[in-house]
């Protein structure tokens, strides 16, 4: 019985270990993403507000997303008997769902398209990451 909390421990620490280690590349590539994207004359202006997001706005929100993301991905390894499907069709719905705000803000096309693209940038890096490690 002892084996199987200290499993059960360590299955979640490495979890939680290889979440944050994803959140800061997830990080870190939309910064990189939205920064390239800026090179090339996006403005991420958002009409609603009249101001541009700035670039560590880009890594703040991934951040907290992304650590949302890890928290499920943990609940589901400790509440669900299959996680890693659980966690597939949560995150894929999730990200589904966050594609639809970038046309609703009223922006240009340009910062519409560099959204969606830094959305599924962070999916990218977040969702296999966790999905691996809950198999």
């Amino acid at each position: 019985m002892q084996t199987l909390a200290n499993d059960t421990r360590v299955g979640a620490g490495r979890l939680l270990g290889t979440g944050l280690l994803a959140v800061l590349v997830a990080m870190v590539a939309t910064t990189l993403a939205a920064a390239l994207a800026q090179a090339l004359g996006v403005d991420f202006q958002i009409p609603d507000g009249g101001e541009s997001i700035p670039l560590p706005g880009f890594a703040v929100v991934t951040g907290f997303f992304s650590v949302l993301g890890v928290v499920i991905a943990v609940a589901l390894r400790r509440w669900s008997v299959r996680p890693a499907v659980r966690f597939m069709w949560t995150a894929l719905s999730l990200t589904a769902i966050s594609l639809v705000p970038p046309f609703l803000c009223g922006a240009d096309a340009a910062t519409i398209t560099a959204l969606v693209g830094l959305h599924l940038v962070a999916a990218a890096v977040m969702i296999p990451a966790l999905a691996r490690r809950l198999r």
